[in-house]
């Protein structure tokens, strides 16, 4: 409930929050009705001052032409005058030199007058070109203030037609509709869908990009806000700045435009395109009616940086191919020199190995010829074994060999 105070009596009475937004509604119809009263009280003023001023500057460029050619005529009068004063008194001859004169002179005065006649002529079609520009400014105003009227009536009806459930989706449509009705015939080859990828948390309205052989030049992140008059908590354009310049971000756009219906009585917002690039980078607030011709101005000025970004991409590629081949350089010296490594380590190892069946070689045949030694030597001693030897130190037997001998003899 709202407590509303009597201005004549005083007294205090209470409403409900409806008839309340119903007297709010009507104060503020009665405002902007007589806003627009007032305006187009000025306009017409600025418009009687325009013409005035008009009509003033022919009346004074007239009279100074009118006052120049009077004063000719003048001089020329006087100069008859004086020239009649002087041959007044002479001969015939005189006077035929006077009469040539004043021919002369008649004739030097049907011109000036033929010249009279041509400005006054030329006064009366400015006075009718001075008419044709009054109707013309006249004709002019009332467009402009018909123009407004039918702006005014048609916002109107927008927010009349309106629930707060409908009405961002409505002015999100609202573009949507605008540019559909240019996209074949001004933006063929342009990309301009909804923002439907949310995987960061948050997205915009709508997404603007357009390329040129491959090369993508302009990129624009939208955000569309309205509300109705009735809301209770009231949004300003600053509200959405910050999360705006986060979705072109995450969404690799490079320019962010608020198309918004917020602060509806707030001049500056109302003038045209307002840049707020001093808060955000490359950021901009509109009003609906510059929506296609924002798009327009930044396509426009991405174009002819057009052939400086194609060459730059050229040059990242050429860069890439750069370091694609220096990388597939540096792999194959890495893999050679990981082959070598690995063979130089086997040929070590086999090198390692032979030298070790060399020794262990050596070593037999160290041992073979230490047997052969062994068996030189076992030979001799068997060659040199005798009975002799064999009972050197056992008398007997060596006495039985002796019997034996005796024996076979």
């Amino acid at each position: 409930m709202q407590e509303i105070k009597c201005p004549n009596c005083g007294e205090i009475f209470a409403v409900d929050e409806s008839g309340y937004a119903q007297i709010v509604q009507q104060v503020r119809d009665k405002e902007f009705e007589k806003e627009l009263k007032r305006r187009e009280g000025e306009l017409a003023e600025k418009r009687e001052s325009e013409l005035r001023l008009l009509k003033l500057e022919q009346s004074r460029e007239y009279e100074r032409d009118l006052s120049r050619k009077e004063q000719e005529l003048q001089e020329k009068a006087h100069t008859i005058a004086e020239l009649r004063a002087q041959l007044s008194g002479t001969e015939t001859e005189k006077k035929l030199a006077v009469a040539e004169i004043v021919s002369k002179k008649d004739r030097e005065l049907s011109e000036k007058n033929t010249e009279i006649t041509t400005l006054k002529s030329q006064l009366a079609g400015k006075d009718t070109e001075r008419e044709l520009q009054e109707q013309a400014l006249q004709k002019q105003y009332e467009e402009k203030l018909k123009m407004k009227d039918e702006q005014i009536e048609y916002y109107k009806d927008f927010k009349a037609r309106q629930s707060t459930k409908m009405i961002g989706e409505s002015l999100e449509q609202h573009c949507l509709n605008q540019f559909n009705a240019l996209r074949m015939t001004a933006f063929p080859n342009a990309y301009f869908e909804k923002d439907n990828d949310a995987r960061t948390g948050s997205k915009g309205d709508f997404i603007f990009r357009e390329s040129a052989d491959g090369v993508e030049f302009i990129s624009i992140m939208f955000e569309m806000k309205n509300e109705m008059d009735e809301t209770a908590t009231k949004h300003k354009n600053e509200d959405f700045l910050k999360e705006l310049d986060k979705d072109r971000r995450e969404k690799k756009c490079e320019y962010a435009v608020l198309v918004s219906l917020l602060e509806i009585d707030n001049e500056l917002y109302n003038n045209g395109i307002v840049d707020v690039s001093y808060r955000y980078e490359k950021m901009y607030v509109i009003r609906p009616q510059f929506f296609i011709p924002m798009i327009t101005l930044l396509r426009n000025a991405a174009l002819n940086s057009l052939q400086y970004r194609q060459e730059l991409e050229l040059a990242r590629h050429q860069q890439v191919d750069i370091l694609r081949f220096e990388e597939n350089m540096n792999t194959f010296k890495e893999g050679f020199a990981r082959n070598y490594r690995i063979a130089s380590d086997k040929f070590k190892t086999a090198i390692d190995e032979i030298d070790k069946t060399i020794t262990h070689l050596q070593k037999t045949k160290e041992a073979l010829l230490s047997s052969e030694n062994n068996l030189r030597l076992a030979n001799n001693k068997a060659e040199d074994l005798s009975i002799k030897r064999l009972t050197k130190n056992a008398p007997a037997v060596k006495a039985m060999f002796e019997k034996l001998k005796k024996g076979e003899t």
